[in-house]
């Protein structure tokens, strides 16, 4: 089974990060005979396109869970995050707010917007390998998701 994760990153540095331990988390096997792919998108504008399979992206499958920056260039994240959830065939689609902002305002408004978690990045590089190893083991590993449409 292929698991596919969107990431919605601008920062090359997180996003290297981010993949390094998805790379580490295929090679633990915690999911025997399953492969997480990363997808970037490096903001608003290039995620909506991979998710409605457009322009370049028109064989981009459709992602399992979405992680998604704040701060995002061109189209930022909370109005990515609305779109998303206002859309009938992507609202299913888990969404994880993973942001510097630590701001309750942030938080409130995801919420609001109907995210599935808020998590702040954290800014040492051992405690944020190990948030997205956390990431891994509970949304790829523990939660239930819903199953890929035939044509997804």
């Amino acid at each position: 089974m292929d698991l596919d994760v969107l990431l919605v990153e601008d920062s090359p540095g997180d996003v290297r990060l981010t993949q390094e331990a998805f790379r580490e988390a295929n090679m633990a096997k915690h999911l025997p005979n399953t492969s997480i792919h990363l997808h970037v998108a490096a903001d608003g504008v290039e995620a909506m396109s991979f998710l409605r399979q457009e322009d370049s992206w028109m064989n981009a499958p459709r992602p399992d869970l979405i992680l998604l920056d704040l701060n995002l260039p061109r189209m930022d994240g909370r109005e990515v995050l609305a779109l998303i959830k206002s859309d009938p065939d992507l609202k299913t689609i888990p969404t994880v707010i993973l942001t510097t902002s630590e701001a309750e305002a942030d938080i409130v408004k995801s919420y609001q917007l109907q995210a599935n978690c808020y998590l702040s990045k954290p800014v040492q590089l051992e405690a944020f390998e190990s948030l997205v190893r956390s990431i891994n083991d509970f949304w790829l590993t523990k939660v239930k998701l819903p199953q890929r449409r035939p044509n997804g």
